[in-house]
């Protein structure tokens, strides 16, 4: 065995130790057929996720508090590598493939919008009107890794982690997570409907178990450190949270993270499934339901909602017009056209262009945006 045999092996030791529901890297599967160097398909996704331009712009997209002063309060970016960190927890407790679990974590919220949420559910409305095609972020962070990113060439990440990230919206909680085994034609179906039903993209099943780990982990990364958040900037007070929730899966979110992953260990361990108990499910299942009436829906005020659907659909138009009349000063085509490879430009409808950059768009870039056009 030479030395560069010697690394690759390094590299994978620590796989023949794995459960066997694990995901080995040698299952690994491409879009594009590539040669792999000394790093595991799964460990080399994670350096093309971390080394894009797109992850870097984690840092100045909204969770839930927009524009708000309080340094300490969550950015996208804070949220992935929570998840990242909860799910690896979970993964080596359970003897999963960690290198698979943080490349789906630290990608799975690539396609989120501008304005969290709220961003999310102006573009919706409007690609329905320009498009008649539903966005959502979990189907366009696949479309982002397989056709925009790298000006257009995609990274070529593996099915497995493009499927992670399909998969992985923390918002439909259920009690137990099973993996679908998926060939790369029903991914592509799957993924090629979530532009027709909403719905339907929004419980895909993952097919591999650390897809499973890191679709619940996303609530656990979120639902505790967003009451923290709420009470940081004064729009909650912990004595609000209810009694019989506090009781099983405490008041804080140090609490409420450390006793839903010992639960879903014991609950999980030597299963081909990820698990909570009754108990601990019901709790969290409360809890993401009085986030929503105390803490989402009072995120943005109508007011501030109207402000930016009116000004987002006037900067699509603006964009478009550009883009129609190949106007190459426009912002559209300094930052984002004019790098974009002519394979994309010539396969990708225009309004969806469009509509990609907006997605891309950070909080303070869109605002940027919206004032350069302001009456």
């Amino acid at each position: 065995m030479n030395n560069y045999e010697k690394i690759k092996d390094n590299f994978l030791r620590k796989e023949r130790e794995l459960s066997p529901y694990a995901t080995k890297s040698s299952e690994a599967v491409r879009l594009r057929d590539e040669n792999e160097d000394i790093r595991p398909p799964f460990f080399h996704d994670i350096d093309r996720i971390i080394h894009s331009l797109s992850y870097t712009r984690y840092l100045n997209k909204t969770q839930v508090y927009t524009f708000n002063d309080n340094d300490h309060v969550s950015r996208r970016i804070t949220h992935v590598q929570l998840v990242s960190k909860i799910a690896r927890t979970i993964g080596r407790a359970l003897n999963l493939n960690e290198d698979l679990i943080e490349a789906i974590a630290l990608g799975h919220d690539i396609g989120h919008t501008p304005l969290g949420h709220s961003g999310e559910a102006i573009l919706n409305k409007l690609s329905l009107e320009e498009l008649g095609e539903f966005f959502a972020h979990n189907i366009q962070g696949v479309r982002y890794y397989m056709n925009v990113s790298k000006d257009g060439e995609g990274l070529n990440l593996t099915l497995q982690v493009l499927d992670g990230i399909m998969t992985h919206n923390g918002e439909m909680l259920s009690p137990i997570y099973e993996p679908t085994k998926k060939t790369k034609e029903e991914f592509l179906k799957e993924y090629n409907e979530g532009y027709k039903d909403l719905k339907k993209s929004k419980i895909y099943h993952p097919m591999t178990m650390e897809g499973c780990v890191v679709r619940i982990s996303d609530i656990i990364g979120y639902v505790g450190r967003d009451i923290e958040d709420a009470i940081m900037i004064g729009k909650l007070e912990r004595n609000e949270l209810p009694k019989d929730i506090c009781d099983v899966l405490g008041d804080n979110n140090r609490d409420i993270v450390n006793n839903i992953i010992l639960d879903i260990i014991n609950e999980s361990f030597d299963k081909p499934y990820i698990k909570m108990s009754d108990r601990v499910y019901k709790a969290l299942f409360k809890l993401k339901n009085f986030n929503y009436q105390h803490i989402y829906i009072n995120s943005m005020t109508k007011e501030e909602l109207a402000y930016y659907e009116k000004n987002i659909y006037k900067l699509y138009h603006i964009y478009l017009r550009d883009v129609e009349t190949h106007k190459t000063n426009s912002t559209i085509y300094t930052t984002f056209l004019s790098h974009q490879t002519k394979f994309y430009l010539e396969n990708t409808n225009i309004k969806r262009q469009v509509i990609d950059f907006i997605a891309g768009m950070t909080d303070d870039f869109l605002m940027k945006e919206i004032k350069k056009y302001e009456e």
